[in-house]
This record gives C-alpha cells, sequence and structure tokens, in this order.
C-alpha cells in the first residue's frame, strides 16, 4: 500500500539557510527590515512576501539599470547547495511506491528543479501540486514530474518588449508558513492515502502542522528546539540517506 512523504526543502532538501537566503546572498542584500516586521507582528506573510519580492526587484535595478526577468531570477538561483543523498532519498520513496511531496515556503524555483529529476511518463498537464510549463519543457523534455511541489515565490505578468516575462511585485503564495498541514490533509485525500502511512519531514516551527498530520515525523537538521517536541524522531546528522532508512523501517513496521 503506497504512503506519502512530505518533506520540507529549505535546511532539508537544500544545504543552505533558505533559498531565499541563496538569492539574497547574491544580490548582496538582506531582508532584516521585513522580517523584523513580521516577527513584531506587524506584517502578514502575504505582505512579507510582497516586500521581499520589491526587495529583489529594487536592488536588481539599482545593480543592473534594467527590471528583473523572471530568467534573471532563475539564474539567481543557478548553484543551490543540496543536502546530502537528497535524490537517493526521492528516488528510492518513489521506486518503493510511495507519493513524495515538497510542501514549503521556499522559493519554487529550486523545487522544480528538484521535481524535473523524477519525471513521469505523463506529457505535461497543469495540476494541483504540479509544476509550470515552461519548466517541464526546458527540464522534463515536456513531461510531468512524479512529486507533488507546494512552494511560494514570483509571478510573471505577460511580457516586455523583448519578449522576457517581468517579475511581478504581488509573489506567489501557496504555502503558509503555519498552513502546511492543511496541504497534508488535502494530499491524503486527494492521494487516498491511509492516514497511518503519511511521514513528514521538516526542521523548523513552520513544520509543526506537517508534523500533526503525519503518523511518523522526523525532525531532520532542525533549526531549533521548537519543532523537536512534535517530532517522533531527530536526525542532527546532514544526511537524508539517514531518512530513508527511517521511512523504510516505519513502512516495513506497518505490513
Amino acid at each position: 500500500m503506497r504512503g506519502l512523504v512530505c518533506l520540507d526543502m529549505d535546511r532539508v532538501l537544500v544545504d543552505h539557510l533558505s533559498t531565499w537566503q541563496f538569492v539574497y546572498d547574491r544580490l548582496g542584500i538582506n531582508n532584516d527590515e521585513s522580517f523584523s516586521l513580521y516577527n513584531q507582528g506587524l506584517l502578514d506573510e502575504w505582505d512579507w512576501i510582497k516586500l521581499d519580492i520589491a526587495l529583489i526587484k529594487n536592488s536588481w535595478r539599482e545593480q543592473n539599470d534594467s527590471e528583473i526577468t523572471d530568467a534573471d531570477l532563475r539564474a539567481c538561483m543557478v548553484g543551490m547547495p543540496m543536502m546530502k543523498n537528497y535524490q537517493h532519498l526521492i528516488q528510492s520513496l518513489l521506486d518503493d511506491g510511495h507519493h513524495v511531496a515538497i510542501v514549503s515556503g521556499g522559493l519554487q524555483q529550486t523545487a522544480r528543479d528538484i521535481s524535473c529529476l523524477f519525471p513521469s511518463d505523463k506529457k505535461w498537464q497543469r495540476r494541483w501540486g504540479g509544476i509550470d510549463r515552461h519548466t517541464s519543457e526546458k527540464l522534463a523534455d515536456g513531461f510531468d514530474t512524479r512529486l507533488h511541489i507546494f512552494t511560494n515565490g514570483w509571478t510573471t505578468d505577460s511580457g516586455q518588449k523583448d519578449g522576457s516575462l517581468a517579475v511581478q511585485d504581488y509573489g506567489r503564495y501557496q504555502v503558509q508558513m503555519d498552513g502546511k498541514g492543511a496541504i497534508v490533509r488535502m494530499l491524503q485525500r486527494r492521494l487516498y492515502v491511509d492516514p497511518d502511512r503519511i511521514i513528514a519531514v521538516g526542521d523548523s516551527a513552520g513544520d509543526i502542522g506537517m508534523f500533526e498530520e503525519a503518523a511518523l515525523a522526523i525532525c531532520f537538521n532542525p533549526w531549533d528546539e521548537r519543532p523537536i517536541a512534535h517530532a517522533d524522531e531527530v536526525i542532527r546528522e546532514k544526511d537524508l540517506a539517514l531518512v530513508l532508512d527511517s521511512c523504510r523501517g516505519y513502512f516495513q513496521s506497518l505490513k
């Protein structure tokens, strides 16, 4: 019987503080001001994303004397450091017959890059939790992915005079900081997975909602102590082969 494994991305699949931070580092900027406002309760997540997108756009404009395009922002994410054995973890879970989902507040391009390493045998079509057509055509020969991905990031308008897509101001907002549990519940229903066959892997308090919906909650590379109280297992070594061992051990115990 198939299970569902839901994976956070930043500090789990990606070996960096966050995919957003990777872009800030590339541009030599920081989002300390918006982060502080959010932590004070003066900013909701939607407005936080909009401010961070504006920060990226303004920095690019100052450094390049042009508007940042979709291609420019994608290029800022090239070279993202990945966690040890991330491909082995995902491929093995798929080979074992399980569903795999990425549920993250991180930037969508890295999740799409990851998902295209695991193409399905079906041609691309728009679907809930799927990838965009551009990514499918560029990285997966026009095929869909076997993964389900839910992330945040940027959106684009219809294009500029040179045909490039300009980054919009309002951002892309799929995953609430405390709303990951709702996505897991929807996936469980849509994929007809038994609740006792759900595993969640995360590192921070933002993953507690996923942990609460999972039969096995794995806190991997914990950001702080808050999520640990909600986890069934803690893995501090940065090697996702250890997560695979735990997942396989758990699913084996159900047989």
